[in-house]
């Protein structure tokens, strides 16, 4: 029987391997507390297709034993070549891409199948290659034709009465898919495949344990003569096309830009791409990836450095070198979807588009309003609010499902509220677990996501003296003990922050000067303590025409977190995010609509 998982997508040339107010707003002690905590009405989007239907998509892919269709003599798409055996306990973040489309006709020779390598970063995102995801002017739909399986170092099998054996892999289907802005499939011109990245959110978590991505200042780890280490499910061989039924690993030398450059041409871009390996003409002495392999990892110093992306055909040719997409060049646009506020799931209409919480201060009422990239679309209920005087927006245990976290104003307790699937993972119900207790003095709270750098959302506060605490997250609503950042951080009156404002990956905070209403950077660092922050830098001077603001993340959806203020009158403005750590970190502002001085709690 032929091994499974053979490509039949079509390939090319160079083709890629397969706030005053708002201040006050946050301090009031409500007279009365609710009898009952609240919590959220909405529900998400759970479940996904079928085990059959992901099992039938899997078979499909699997069920051809035709080579890749090629249209040029010169184009290659990934495998490994001169590799060992590699278990999925040694590499758990390792994700199978499975596609299938029959076109709903009978004939077979119009059917889309190919198979990807991918990489868990979180338990609903998976990190592969955008030629996986978009193609010769084509999106491929991962959300109708796709299935991730994790949990597995062998690729499925079927048998002759049609059942599909996942030998103890977890089918997931695909509930949205997003590749790095710029990237295009068809560049004749150039040859090249810049921004060959790409992210698929999960329908639902996988257990697997996710990888994390290098940081973008992070030189070392593309340095000539460095080891990486590249897994995946590709050809073993330049004479077959078979690829591997079991995980296959090995290790690379990585190359100078100079000399991927001079073997490339202008098709290899410096910055943006890492090349590695070693190719002597045959399959002895090469070190390669191959085809089947697209979209998989390179590992250097237990983090995630490349995605498999390009090479030269049957992937030995001689002195040439296997191509990747420099992780570290994209993290900046790739965080802001790993760390999503994406409330519309819970309407049925996932978008990536950060959206709002907000509360109606005359029934205490808690909205949420859906970003369409400028503005936001009519409320939708989320119960009844009242006696709480702060609530965030948050994804504490990473696991795709927004959380929301407040504080009750008669205690100055702090709840976390988050969505609890079954076990059978097709529904699920509101937990509400208590974070921390008797925080009725402290001045600010925010929730920007990972501050510390290892992947897990944090909380911060100041307490009544001004001193500014990280409580570092452990994933699943408990802290570590808290570390002390820094001083006087009550001469703000609004301390805000979702994701990355400066395009490195890395938390921020933004901060306004009570006595000038001047908007200081806080640009994160990735590490904890005092030094979690670099020296501010003042972008904005005599901010003082507004009187709430909020930082729920990524608004416009172009990968970039972005930043709301709201007038006296309730105009509120968009800050669209540019990822400069300047005066000009913000494009020039558009109106998100009016009457949103009716809200006194924003998310």
């Amino acid at each position: 029987m032929p091994l499974p998982g053979r490509r039949r997508r079509r390939i090319r040339r160079a083709l890629p391997l397969a706030a005053a107010g708002l201040a006050a707003a946050l301090l009031t002690t409500f007279a009365g507390t609710a009898t009952a905590l609240p919590e959220p009405t909405a529900e998400p989007v759970v479940g996904q297709p079928s085990q059959a239907t992901l099992e039938k998509r899997i078979a499909g892919a699997l069920g051809t034993d035709r080579p890749a269709k090629s249209s040029s003599p010169s184009a290659v798409s990934p495998k490994i070549i001169g590799g060992g055996q590699a278990t999925i306990s040694s590499a758990p973040w390792m994700a199978q891409l499975w596609y299938y489309d029959d076109k709903n006709t009978t004939d077979t020779s119009d059917d889309v199948s190919f198979f990807c390598g991918g990489t868990v970063v979180a338990p609903t995102k998976i990190l592969t290659a955008a030629h996986c995801v978009r193609e010769d002017n084509r999106n491929y739909s991962w959300q109708a034709h796709g299935t991730v399986v994790t949990g597995t170092d062998q690729l499925p099998t079927t048998d002759s009465a049609g059942t599909t054996d996942l030998h103890g892999g977890q089918a997931t289907a695909v509930l949205r898919q997003w590749w790095q802005p710029g990237y295009d499939p068809v560049d004749k011109e150039t040859g090249k495949y810049e921004g060959d990245l790409a992210l698929l959110t999960l329908a639902v978590p996988v257990k697997a344990t996710p990888i994390r991505l290098v940081t973008s200042g992070d030189t070392a780890s593309y340095a000539a003569g460095t080891q990486a280490k590249v897994y995946g499910w590709g050809r073993t061989s330049s004479t077959s096309q078979d690829i591997s039924p079991t995980l296959k690993t090995a290790t690379l030398t990585l190359r100078s830009d100079s000399t991927c450059s001079g073997v490339y041409g202008s098709a290899y871009v410096a910055g943006r791409m890492v090349c590695a390996g070693t190719q002597s003409g045959s399959d002895t002495g090469t070190s390669a990836t191959c085809n089947g392999d697209s979209g998989g990892p390179l590992v250097v110093g237990g983090r995630l450095a490349g995605v498999v992306s390009w090479g030269i055909r049957d992937c030995v040719e001689k002195g040439y070198y296997s191509v990747f997409t420099r992780v570290g060049a994209y993290v900046g646009s790739a965080y802001p979807q790993i760390d999503d506020t994406n409330l519309s799931l819970f309407n049925n209409k996932p978008d990536g588009k950060a959206d709002l919480f907000l509360r109606a201060s005359s029934t205490k009422t808690g909205y949420e309003k859906d970003s369409s990239g400028t503005s936001f679309g009519a409320r939708v209920s989320w119960g009844d609010w009242s006696g709480v005087n702060l609530v965030l927006q948050t994804d504490l245990n990473r696991d795709g499902y927004q959380d929301l976290v407040y504080r009750v104003g008669s205690t100055g307790d702090v709840y976390w509220d988050h969505f609890v699937l079954n076990s059978a993972r097709t529904s699920g119900s509101w937990a509400t677990t208590k974070i921390f207790t008797g925080w009725k003095t402290r001045t600010r709270i925010v929730t920007p996501g990972d501050v510390t750098g290892d992947y897990l959302p944090d909380v911060l506060s100041v307490d009544s003296g001004g001193t500014l605490w990280i409580y570092p997250g452990k994933g699943n609503g408990t802290f570590g003990s808290r570390v002390q950042v820094g001083t006087g951080w009550n001469q703000y009156n609004m301390v805000r922050g979702h994701g990355d404002f400066t395009g490195d990956g890395k938390a921020d905070l933004l901060a306004r000067k009570s006595s000038t209403g001047d908007l200081y950077l806080y640009k994160g660092t990735g590490k904890s303590g005092t030094g979690a922050f670099a020296t501010r830098i003042k972008v904005r001077s005599a901010w003082t025409g507004y009187n709430a603001f909020d930082a729920v993340g990524d608004v416009s959806g172009d990968g970039r977190a972005d930043f709301l203020a709201r007038t006296s009158g309730g105009t509120l403005y968009l800050y669209k995010g540019t990822g400069k750590a300047t005066s000009e970190i913000f494009a020039t502002r558009v109106s998100a609509g009016t009457g949103f001085q009716a809200y006194d709690l924003w998310g």
